[in-house]
């Protein structure tokens, strides 16, 4: 992995147009849908979101993340078969290499679901979140954000659908009454600590949108689709708004899913993040929508990767990833699906 120190290209984009009158908003849907097309990342401005709320959500998790390590696993992702909880650096892996990174995960509040012989594994997903004791604030102030960020997630979506040429809400029979709103803080050590420069290596995330908020260290790029990796720095006041997997199957490739991955910081640095990435339920299967003519014409069909097949039905595509990416969870509370391990392995 190279560090390099190209500026960043990404546009930005005021959510708040979509909501103006019939020529802004015409405007506004023309220019996004350029972007969607283009690469899919923006910065994100005139969300409304409150910028107390931004700042009480970065500070409660710098003051997680310096809890002693006891006080962090008690809320350990490997206790949580519902793939919740902490994570200690280099336990998370992409595309089966270490991310160095400790972060929380929390989704949907709910009560597990009645697993019987002919219940779908994906099921297996649904349940409580973990929260620690020793911070007990830590739960109000991300369920507060976890709305807001949805909120966003739900907006930004009703926007491309538009720019799709599509009603506002030709998604929605596939994320209510609720979408999957998985929530990560996130705090990346410095190269004096990682065993590696690899903070999160490169993917595509598998949802409709993910809302990213950065505190104020670097560290994220984009790969364009001509291969440049360009820099997407923080920018106070700004979301970084990517769009996922599962619109680029919808729109059979018309919008991208960007690569992108984060670079670890430099020795003695540190770097917060806030992810927030908004998904489909887990029952729905995706599908491809009807675009316009001059819209189909530049459709560039699904990317193929051999490493991470992509799958219609979201509950087994997001249960496959979950357990690529934590292998620990997997094997304390998923053996049934895994293969068997090698005898040597077992000995």
């Amino acid at each position: 992995m190279t560090i390099h120190a190209q500026t960043s290209h990404l546009p930005f984009v005021d959510i708040s147009r979509f909501s103006k009158g019939p020529e802004e908003r015409a405007r506004f849907v023309a220019e996004l849908r350029a972007i969607l097309h283009d690469h899919g990342f923006f910065y994100l401005t005139g969300h409304g979101v409150d910028p107390k709320l931004i700042a009480d959500v970065v500070a409660t998790s710098k003051r997680f993340f310096a809890l002693p390590e006891k006080d962090k696993l008690e809320i350990e992702m490997v206790k949580s078969p519902h793939f919740r909880g902490y994570n200690r650096a280099g336990l998370e892996r992409t595309r089966g290499e270490q991310d160095w990174r400790e972060q929380v995960d929390v989704n949907n509040e709910s009560d597990p679901l009645p697993i019987g012989p002919d219940t779908p594994a994906w099921a297996r997903l649904v349940g409580p979140n973990q929260w620690p004791s020793a911070l007990p604030e830590l739960k109000p102030i991300l369920l507060a954000y976890q709305a807001e960020v949805t909120r966003i997630g739900i907006e930004v979506l009703k926007a491309i659908s538009v720019a799709l040429g599509q009603d506002e809400d030709v998604f929605s029979d596939i994320y209510e009454p609720e979408p999957t709103k998985l929530l990560k803080i996130i705090r990346y050590p410095g190269r004096d600590v990682a065993q590696s420069d690899q903070g999160v290596g490169a993917h595509k995330d598998g949802g409709f949108v993910t809302v990213l908020l950065q505190d104020v260290t670097p560290g994220l790029r984009v790969r364009t689709e001509e291969g440049v990796w360009l820099d997407a720095p923080p920018i106070p006041g700004t979301f970084i708004i990517n769009t996922g997997e599962l619109l680029e199957l919808a729109t059979n490739g018309f919008v991208r899913a960007d690569v992108h991955d984060v670079i670890a910081p430099p020795a003695g640095v540190e770097r917060f993040s806030v992810a927030f990435f908004m998904g489909a339920r887990y029952d729905a299967s995706i599908p491809v929508i009807d675009l316009p003519p001059e819209l189909h014409s530049a459709e560039r069909g699904i990317t193929v990767d051999p490493l991470n097949p992509i799958f219609r039905e979201v509950g087994s595509n997001v249960l496959k990833s979950r357990l690529r990416s934590h292998p620990d969870v997997a094997r304390a509370h998923y053996a049934d699906l895994l293969p068997p391990e090698p005898q040597a392995a077992r000995a």
